[in-house]
């Protein structure tokens, strides 16, 4: 029996192109409340940044790609970057390449400088703009994720400079530098022990390669119509696309709702 399902946000739960959850979506997470089955949020943005969920509630957040897991107002785990990479990192930018990155601290987010890629990326996910900060102030404090854009052409030399870090791509535009020792799978695993609920016993949808830890890891895994072949390999299932009731479709055919 399932009692625990996870949601990934962007792609999976709102659409790229409405930029809203679909009402079938919306249906089906008041039919597992109904239910008794816990409803999350497994996702790469901040709580902060969590903006195009509506009025629709969740029993806790994986936030940050594992980073950052919360329930209610209560902080159950957290992992940030190491400083030493994170002084590599600004060594690297400032002598060698340069690159927009959005630095996410605990409460607060925010980018060293904003072109063409940023804006698209913003308009595309509906992501709030980061204020913008001079690139040391903006690496000052604990930093639990980046989103750096530079492309995958670039990755392995940036990388080579955060030891203690690892980068994963959803967007061709950007990846998501985390510590490594975190991801949407440990985040999983922090939430169900804090509930009491066993692995067999969870499911989780998502459609980015941010998510294909996680997909693999929970009892059922679901990949959406829209997600990379990637992500899609790594599910037990593949359902339909976020904007044709890919959701509602998936949690009936595993008789969950």
């Amino acid at each position: 029996m399932i009692k625990a399902v996870f949601f990934d946000i962007d792609g999976t739960l709102v659409s790229f192109k409405t930029h809203r959850v679909p009402d079938s979506a919306k249906r089906a997470i008041a039919a597992l409340r109904a239910k008794g089955v816990r409803v999350f949020i497994a996702s790469g943005r901040q709580l902060l940044a969590i903006n195009n969920l509506e009025d629709l509630q969740f029993d806790g957040y994986v936030t940050l790609n594992g980073g950052y897991c919360i329930v209610g107002e209560q902080v159950i785990y957290k992992h940030s970057m190491p400083s030493e990479d994170m002084v590599s990192l600004v060594q690297y930018m400032e002598e060698r390449e340069n690159f927009p990155c959005i630095f996410v601290h605990e409460n607060a987010f925010c980018i060293n400088y904003t072109d063409e890629r940023t804006d698209e990326v913003f308009r595309l996910l509906n992501f709030p703009q980061p204020p913008t900060l001079p690139l040391r102030e903006a690496a000052t404090g604990d930093i639990f994720q980046l989103v750096a854009f530079f492309t995958k052409e670039q990755e392995k030399a940036i990388m080579a400079v955060m030891p203690h870090c690892e980068a994963t791509r959803w967007n061709p535009l950007f990846s998501d530098v985390i510590p490594k020792g975190s991801s949407k799978q440990v985040g999983v695993d922090k939430m169900l022990d804090y509930f009491g609920i066993s692995l067999d016993e969870s499911m989780a949808f998502g459609d980015g390669g941010n998510d294909v830890l996680m997909l693999k890891h929970v009892g059922i895994g679901v990949a959406m119509g829209n997600a990379e072949d990637e992500v899609k390999r790594a599910a037990d299932y593949v359902t339909d696309s976020v904007d044709e009731d890919g959701v509602e479709k998936a949690l009936r055919h595993f008789g969950v709702i």
